[in-house]
């Protein structure tokens, strides 16, 4: 699989599935998810409802509609809010684990990944980067290409450090 990092809008990326770091309720929300729910339109939301009456549980992953958004699916992870004490790395990984495993049940060969936990849920940047690089770079998938996409300079800045130092994708 190839790891890209871009720096832009995980909403308009042109892939089979972008990945949404959502909360347990999956019905909206701040950050990547708000944006999500707002591109994607109230189908989004409506299958989130129907797929996931109770939301989903942290460290896993779910797929619904993408609606109005280019990508086909959205799947929905629901990473560990560090601020709030979820301080367990395995759930932050399971998140990006989970979400390929997903994308692999689908047929997805194309998916764009937020930095899970690192805005609002306040996982340390670094740390951050290493997870979702690491777990990326060590899943076997049938996913062609795994997008990572930055929303802000200094994010992308990190991730494009990171790839330099895993040996790992390139970047556009």
């Amino acid at each position: 699989m190839q790891i890209t990092v871009v720096e832009g809008d995980i909403t308009t990326q042109d892939v089979d599935a972008v990945v949404n770091a959502a909360n347990r309720r999956m019905r909206g929300g701040g950050g990547v998810d708000g944006a999500i729910h707002r591109a994607g339109g109230p189908e989004v939301l409506a299958d989130c409802e129907r797929r996931f009456p109770r939301g989903l549980a942290t460290g896993d992953a779910g797929w619904t509609t993408a609606g109005r958004m280019p990508a086909r699916w959205v799947i929905h992870v629901v990473g560990p809010n560090h601020s709030a004490g979820e301080t367990d790395r395995a759930l932050l990984t399971s998140c990006y684990r989970r979400a390929l495993e997903v994308a692999d049940e689908l047929g997805a060969r194309s998916v764009a990944f937020p930095l899970v936990s690192a805005g609002i849920y306040g996982w340390p940047l670094e740390d951050a980067v290493d997870a979702a690089l690491e777990t990326l770079g060590g899943t076997p998938t049938e996913v062609a290409e795994a997008r990572m996409v930055a929303f802000g300079s200094s994010t992308y800045d990190a991730l494009r450090a990171a790839m330099a130092r895993h040996g790992l994708g390139s970047d556009s």
